[in-house]
């Protein structure tokens, strides 16, 4: 399941939320309002360099994708 988080719009407090989909109620588990927002939310990834995504491959490559150079806009 993936991880979501959320700002409770109520108290202020950042939370995270384990959920089977994105439509499900969510509310605060500090003040229980339902008046929450999700974050916009980033992952990290660990590598030993042994396997590289190919859109990771090719940006660091110079080949595809804008910030790789494939766009002309660098």
């Amino acid at each position: 399941m993936p991880v979501y988080e959320y700002r409770c719009r109520g108290c202020g407090k950042d939370f995270e939320k384990y959920l089977p989909r994105t439509s499900s109620a969510v509310a605060c588990p500090t003040c229980d309002s339902a008046d929450v927002t999700r974050k916009l939310s980033v992952f990290g990834m660990k590598s030993d360099g042994s396997l590289m995504p190919s859109a990771a491959g090719a940006a660091m490559s110079g080949g595809g994708g804008c910030c790789g150079g494939g766009c002309g806009c660098h």
